[in-house]
């Protein structure tokens, strides 16, 4: 009667390993260039930086900050002057624009944590002619809301005699969010090409013997604060760029003694070779073989770059052979082939 659970556990496996074995697909990745996620027209050369942070506005409100007296009372302005100083430096890396700051706190925002009203266009041209700039890149609003919490618990420690005593240990935790929002604005054709909110927490702690300790403990914040704000304004001058990500497709192994062929092939890279053999499926009078058989050369051909002879297969694997998995793919190619018309216009 013991056997019993074990014979069941067995019999699982078994079918786990023959459902695996049977397969009818493989997935294989690569790698596709998406475009850019923001367009910026040829014919802007040149842009102007804006930080629209208004000190004045957080005197008040940001006591916060007192707690933390090595970091002053100009803590936000000094994190959001991170931000344009990491947007600026890259957007000079990439060597496609001249690029400008623009000083000007006539058009500061209140302290708000959503985008204030988008600039007036007569203001954006004054602007642009001001700075002899053809785009204005605007960090719209910034604040670091921070919130501490404090715990004890009790430990122990030794005294001079080695013996263990009980002390109270002091716990503090600061939980700051970085939040803002930038936007950019083409003056030529009165577009705001790009609105992007972004936020980021950094979380700190210390511990001590008294409350004071703790809380010292935590002055390690103003510089995780400051390069946390500067990689944001980084990784915002990216946006510009197209950039590679890695992609999964499946494709077919099993029907004929073709595809087990194919499938080897491919396994050790060698795709052309494995192509070969589905063609020879592709007059299959089988329609179930011939539809994978399409399916599988419009995978040789996206993974040639031929999109367009891809749609073509995968197309004719749906249409003529009912093949279900075709037509789900097919919308793939379609929008990596969107997607393409985009890459090109931006490049």
């Amino acid at each position: 009667m013991e056997t019993k659970p074990l014979f069941k556990n067995l019999s699982l496996l078994c079918l786990f390993f023959i459902m695996v074995g049977c397969a009818s697909t493989n997935r294989l990745t690569m790698t596709v260039t998406e475009p850019a996620p923001v367009t910026i027209p040829k014919n802007i050369t040149r842009v102007g930086i804006l930080n629209r942070y208004d000190q004045r506005s957080t005197d008040v409100l940001n006591k916060i900050d007192e707690v933390f007296s090595v970091e002053g009372k100009h803590f936000d302005k000094d994190a959001s002057d991170k931000v344009i100083a990491g947007l600026s430096d890259v957007l000079k890396q990439q060597d496609r624009f001249d690029v400008v700051i623009v000083n000007d706190s006539l058009f500061g925002t209140n302290r708000t944590s959503n985008f204030p009203a988008t600039l007036a266009w007569d203001t954006v041209d004054k602007l642009c002619q001001k700075n002899n700039v053809d785009a204005l890149y605007v960090l719209s609003y910034f604040d670091t809301d921070s919130k501490i919490s404090y715990s004890t618990k009790q430990t122990f420690t030794q005294n001079v005699l080695g013996v263990k005593i009980p002390v109270l240990e002091h716990h503090a935790t600061a939980n700051t969010l970085i939040k803002g929002g930038f936007k950019i604005y083409d003056p030529t054709n009165r577009f705001v090409l790009d609105a992007f909110p972004f936020s980021k927490g950094i979380v700190t702690s210390g511990k001590g013997i008294n409350p004071v300790k703790a809380l010292e403990a935590l002055r390690m914040r103003k510089d995780l604060v400051m390069d946390a704000s500067r990689l944001i304004g980084e990784n915002y001058a990216l946006r510009i760029e197209p950039y590679r990500i890695r992609v999964s497709r499946d494709y077919f192994v099993k029907g004929t003694a073709q595809f087990e062929i194919a499938k080897r092939k491919a396994q050790t890279g060698n795709w052309n070779g494995a192509a070969l053999h589905w063609e020879r499926e592709l007059d299959n009078p089988k329609s179930k073989i011939a539809g994978r058989a399409c399916y599988n050369m419009a995978i040789i051909n996206e993974i040639n770059g031929d999109l367009n002879a891809a749609i073509e297969w995968a197309s004719k694997s749906y249409s003529d052979y009912n093949n279900k998995e075709a037509l789900r793919y097919l919308n793939i190619l379609k929008y990596r082939a969107s997607q393409n018309q985009r890459l090109v216009q931006q490049q």
